[in-house]
């Protein structure tokens, strides 16, 4: 059994959409690395190399580009995996739960990313909780765009799982 999470909004930023798709799908579209490649980033970005080893301690590694060849390294560890229920991860850890060395400047806001998924009346419950480790890291990555982001991200993910 899991320790319920409690939710600060001082330091928290939540995620929350209601889809037709099956669970299944949400999670296949988060764990198989080849699915995930298309959709993560919102466009005109894209993930061109993605690694996931789906258990606690497990790679969760990603590679964002951008337009004008920006490119971004995610490395993270998974903390948490439940089939179907529940993803948890974080990139101030590396696979097998080791620490990462953080410069301030190429990681402004560490933080512990959970997804829940679950069934509703209406369809499948989708919910990001986004915990920082301070408020300054909270309000950086609001300003950057996290409802925005994400939701282009998950609007992305719809439409790849429907086969749009």
């Amino acid at each position: 059994m899991t320790e319920q999470q409690k939710n600060d909004p001082n330091l928290d930023l939540i995620f929350e959409r209601i889809t037709t798709l099956s669970i299944e799908k949400l999670w296949k579209g988060w764990t198989d690395p080849e699915t995930l490649m298309k959709w993560f980033c919102p466009k005109p970005w894209k993930v061109t190399d993605c690694r996931i080893e789906l258990h606690a301690g497990g790679e969760f590694f990603n590679v964002m580009e951008g337009p004008a060849g920006e490119k971004v390294n995610n490395h993270g560890c998974f903390l948490e995996v439940i089939e179907h229920q529940k993803l948890v991860w974080t990139g101030m850890m590396t696979k097998g739960f080791r620490p990462v060395a953080i410069s301030p400047s190429e990681f402004e806001f560490p933080f512990v990313a959970t997804l829940v998924f679950s069934k509703t009346d209406k369809g499948t419950s989708y919910k990001a909780i986004v915990a920082h480790a301070d408020e300054v890291g909270r309000k950086k990555h609001e300003a950057m765009g996290f409802q925005e982001g994400w939701g282009k991200a998950f609007d992305q993910l719809v439409e790849l799982m429907e086969g749009r």
